[in-house]
């Protein structure tokens, strides 16, 4: 007799548990060391520090403050040593403006004077700059006559009247002959201070002349009126401000003006018809502010031959050593300048002096 089906299944062997190391879990990294060294990491930094650190720190600190303010103390040095340099060098370049050495003095030799640039109060071309140097070419017995080189446009009457007067002067004292050495251009007030010169001599393409006198400005009165801005000038005294460019100048201040420049221009014309004399040859055009050629220039009177610095000093007073006696700024006095008050001097004067006279 076969056994009724038993119902319940017949028993299956079971898999065994999985074991996972003691010192990870699934999804975690496992750790490399014990699992009681991990809170011990965090305090290893402290444990670690000797005993004592807190002075080494504060030593170190020290040092390094001290360190600092040596480094300060150099450069505070080391900048006052500058500055100290610096005005030690500026007191002897001022001291010597530069000249004829006492070696070059004691041969026979030409004394050269330039006369360069802007003829003007505060330039190298100025009438205290020119005048003490050829007081010095005229006072040195090594001197055999004195010879200007001029290559200038122009520029104030009054510097250039107080050394055409200064070299006559002179001339009449020491009894030395002076000469004229024109570069590019002998006008204006250049071409006063040559006609005090003995004789002339210029090349053939040499600008000379300009025997004149000019004042110059603008006029704004007409634009003020078209942008309606009212110009407000207050003054004691009818003719203040009649050089103003933002006011109307009547006839009468016209003619003031006018009549103070004919006064300069006959003192120029003066001055070149007693320095040229018998040699000028006169017309209407001479004296109108018209320049010429070199060429020209001869043949007008107002140069003598054609002739450079070393045909002069070789043929003309048989001296060919040159000594040069102009008075130069040297770089203290430049740097001075450049630092000083005179750095807007120019602007001030163009937009708010006087008109100069040239």
């Amino acid at each position: 007799m076969n056994e009724p089906p038993n119902s319940t299944p017949p028993p299956t062997s079971t898999p065994p548990p999985i074991a996972y190391p003691e010192s990870s879990f699934p999804g975690e990294p496992e750790s490399s060391g014990p699992p009681s060294a991990a809170p011990a990491a965090s305090v290893a930094p402290a444990a670690a520090l000797s005993p004592g650190w807190e002075r080494g720190t504060l030593e170190k600190l020290l040092f390094a403050t001290l360190e600092e303010q040596k480094r300060s103390r150099r450069w505070r040095t080391f900048v006052r040593l500058a500055w100290l340099t610096f005005f030690a060098v500026l007191l002897w370049n001022l001291s010597f403006r530069g000249g004829p050495s006492s070696t070059a003095k004691a041969v026979a030799h030409t004394a050269v004077i330039e006369v360069k640039g802007e003829i003007a109060a505060d330039s190298t071309a100025s009438a205290e700059g020119i005048v003490s140097a050829v007081k010095a070419a005229f006072e040195d017995p090594g001197a055999q006559a004195v010879v200007l080189l001029v290559n200038s446009p122009g520029g104030s009457p009054v510097q250039a009247g107080i050394i055409n007067d200064e070299i006559r002067r002179l001339k009449a004292k020491y009894k030395k002959p002076v000469y004229a050495v024109v570069e590019e251009s002998c006008a204006s007030a250049a071409y006063y201070i040559a006609a005090s010169a003995d004789r002339i001599f210029v090349d053939k393409a040499s600008i000379v002349g300009s025997i004149g006198v000019l004042m110059d400005g603008f006029g704004f009165v007409g634009l003020m009126e078209k942008l309606g801005v009212e110009r407000r000038l207050m003054t004691a005294g009818e003719n203040k401000g009649f050089l103003d460019p933002f006011s109307p100048q009547t006839d009468k201040q016209r003619a003031l003006a006018q009549d103070m420049l004919d006064q300069v221009h006959k003192q120029f014309i003066d001055v070149v018809r007693a320095g040229r004399g018998k040699r000028l040859k006169e017309t209407p055009e001479l004296f109108s502010g018209l320049f010429w050629t070199g060429q020209q220039a001869i043949d007008m009177g107002l140069a003598d031959q054609l002739g450079n610095l070393e045909f002069v000093a070789r043929e003309v007073v048989k001296a060919e050593e040159l000594v040069d006696y102009t008075r130069r700024e040297n770089v203290a006095e430049r740097l001075a300048k450049r630092f000083g008050a005179s750095i807007g001097e120019g602007m001030v004067r163009a937009l708010k002096g006087i008109p100069a006279l040239r």
